[in-house]
């Protein structure tokens, strides 16, 4: 077997050596001396991650040496005590060391000598040693030992060339695994002095609140594995920022500076924290930012988050509420119209609660009220010019100036036009004229009018129809109220049902009138405040009822004919435009249950007038005191006619009875 060979045989014997002195003395030494955890908000935080199971697992151990069990190195690592870590002189003292220093030490001295050298050194302790003599393979370290021990290059960092990256004369911190090995070799360790230091580092960081500094190395389940020194630690995905991060990989090859919330030494098990730093910084910055924060002053800040309310600004430590109402002088419907996320703002603080850490900002506040003098730079009735920037189904928004917009509601859009949608009139970012209506301040409300740059023509129908004027229109329009006329383009009238009739009551307007019909109608009364016109079609022919008071008077007797019965009567037509009403007592003179009884429909009869209402059109007609009336001129007429005969016979009478009283005496 050649040199090189039998160098790295024995090389591989002294790491199986390392590592099973390191098991053996896992086995032997005392619990850690270090507390698992500190308490604190953030560690509830984790104690809450690690209930969630699946979502974040935050016992690192499960993390921390994936691909194998806990080593023997780091095992032994763990149960270093306190006693065992102070250096320990490098050169023993004998106890008999003589006061010249020149005389030969005896051969009991010289052992009792070797002895405490050997007791100085114990194992699972941490001691210097200097760089002897170094290979590829392996690193020669004098701790002052009775014999030299040897580490493996490999828990050296390696140069270009392969060789470890330490010096010979170099002193450097080793970890004694064992003094002696089955062999007599010192077995030493780099990687577990280093280890232990961290850990001790480590520990006192965590007990003292104090932060560490970490590497990523790799996304893992439930956050990431982060490398503090040579120690593997897990930081969990709900302990990285503020809120929940969706992409991890980001943060992979950074270095960043962490909080310990978690610390199981013999599990191995380190639960880091950025956001436990990150939310004592914010709380910080909070606080001297609240306590500077006064209302008025001029803040820039960076859009963090938008709601249909507003936006939410961050000052650089707290975030203030935009209302969208503060946002501009004139009407936001989404804040998304003035601010998006993430841009960068000059706002005004308008209001600060430092009790409930609130802060009010505004950004419309930055330029003038519009609305101040508004009466002065828009007097009602100027003539004013702006851009249509919104129509509704009521009308239309017309913006006057940035911040100021004016209503033109659709009744005042048109004189004539009505029930007509805005869009007819207007379209959207128009620039057209209107006239200024009223202004309330208050409310921040302008009413424009568009019809009245024109003139009313309900002014001028007054002059062009006077009352009493027949004029020609079109139906346009029957309901069960009357009959709308169209007299010019845009005016219509109405011809009321009181007014469709001399004769005819509660008739509907179809039963004379069609729609579309051209009916010749009078002018009865105009309201150019109400924009309403009057019409009447009755008026068109003169009224019957005029003459009625002459022609049909009380007590005459007249003709009429039965044009309808009801239930209380019969209506009898005495002419045209004139009826009257037959009561059912009038009828006869004994009790009736229906008019039938007496009279039908078509009968013509002579009726007695015993009732006259000329305002309410109404003639009273009665059938049975036309006919008491009829039977006493018939008695009358025969009681002339007895009396007329009587005065023309009387002497055969009286002859008659002469001759029947002288019977009985020419008899006898």
């Amino acid at each position: 077997m050649n040199e090189d060979s039998h160098k790295e045989g024995e090389t591989l014997d002294r790491d199986t050596n390392v590592m099973e002195a390191a098991t053996d003395t896992s086995e032997s030494l005392q619990e850690e001396s270090q507390g698992d955890q500190p308490e604190g908000s953030v560690q509830s935080a984790v104690e809450e991650d690690a209930s969630t199971g699946d979502k974040e697992d935050i016992d690192a151990s499960e993390y921390v040496e994936e691909d194998s069990a806990v080593s023997p190195e780091a095992a032994a690592l763990s149960e270093v005590t306190e006693d065992s870590q102070q250096p320990v002189s490098d050169t023993p003292t004998p106890d008999n060391e003589p006061d010249t220093g020149a005389s030969l030490l005896s051969d009991e001295s010289l052992e009792k000598a070797y002895d405490n050298s050997i007791k100085a050194f114990t194992e699972g302790q941490i001691v210097k040693g200097a760089v002897v003599e170094l290979s590829r393979d392996e690193v020669m370290i004098d701790i002052g030992f009775k014999s030299e021990g040897y580490i493996p290059s490999s828990e050296f960092e390696a140069t270009e060339d392969g060789m470890p990256q330490v010096q010979v004369g170099e002193e450097i911190d080793v970890y004694i695994v064992r003094r002696e090995d089955a062999d007599g070799q010192l077995i030493l360790s780099k990687k577990l002095a280093d280890q232990t230091r961290i850990w001790d580092e480590v520990a006192e960081a965590c007990e003292k609140g104090q932060t560490v500094e970490g590497k990523v190395v790799e996304r893992i389940k439930g956050g990431l594995r982060v490398d503090v020194g040579s120690l593997r630690a897990f930081l969990p995905a709900s302990q990285i920022e503020l809120r929940p991060i969706p992409n991890l990989d980001k943060y992979v090859g950074t270095t960043l500076e962490l909080k310990i919330v978690k610390l199981n030494k013999r599990r191995h098990n380190i639960v880091l924290s950025r956001r436990a730093l990150l939310e004592e910084e914010l709380v910080a910055r909070k606080t001297e930012l609240l306590g500077g924060l006064e209302v008025g002053q001029t803040r820039t800040g960076v859009v963090k988050n938008i709601t249909s309310f507003g936006a939410f600004v961050d000052l650089g430590g707290i975030d203030g509420l935009l209302h969208k109402t503060d946002m501009s002088w004139k009407k936001v419907n989404q804040p998304s119209e003035i601010v998006s996320i993430g841009d960068e703002i000059e706002v005004l603080v308008i209001g600060v609660d430092h009790e409930k850490e609130k802060v009010s900002l505004g950004l419309k506040q930055k330029t003038p009220n519009p609305w101040e003098g508004i009466e002065e730079k828009y007097p009602i009735g100027s003539t004013v010019k702006g851009k249509v920037v919104n129509i509704v189904n009521y009308g239309a928004f017309l913006e006057l100036e940035e911040g100021v917009e004016g209503l033109i509601h659709v009744s005042e859009m048109s004189w004539t036009r009505r029930n007509v949608a805005p869009s007819k009139f207007v379209t959207k970012d128009d620039e057209i004229e209107a006239i200024v209506l009223d202004i309330t301040k208050s409310s921040r409300r302008v009413s424009l009018g568009l019809k009245q740059l024109e003139p009313n023509p309900w002014e001028l129908l007054e002059e062009r129809y006077p009352i009493g004027t027949k004029i020609t229109g079109r139906v346009r329009n029957l309901t069960d109220f009357g009959a709308f006329v169209e007299i010019e383009e845009g005016i219509d009238g109405l011809i009321h049902v009181s007014d469709l009739s001399w004769v005819k009551r509660d008739v509907h307007p179809r039963e004379i009138l069609k729609e579309s019909d051209e009916v010749e109608v009078v002018v009865l009364q105009i309201d150019p405040a109400e924009q309403r016109v009057s019409l009447g079609l009755k008026q068109v022919e003169p009224d019957p009822w005029l003459q009625v008071p002459e022609k049909y008077k009380i007590g005459s007797v007249v003709t009429g004919e039965i044009m309808n019965l009801t239930s209380f009567g019969a209506f009898a037509k005495l002419e045209d435009a004139v009826e009257g009403l037959v009561h059912i007592s009038e009828l006869a003179d004994r009790r009736i249950e229906k008019p039938e009884e007496i009279v039908s429909i078509g009968d013509r009869l002579d009726l007695k007038v015993i009732h006259l209402d000329v305002n309410e059109r109404r003639i009273g007609l009665s059938l049975k005191a036309a006919l008491a009336e009829q039977e006493r001129a018939t008695t009358v007429q025969y009681q002339e006619e007895q009396t007329e005969s009587s005065e023309e016979e009387p002497s055969t009478l009286g002859a008659l009875l002469k001759e029947e009283l002288d019977k009985p005496n020419s008899d006898s």
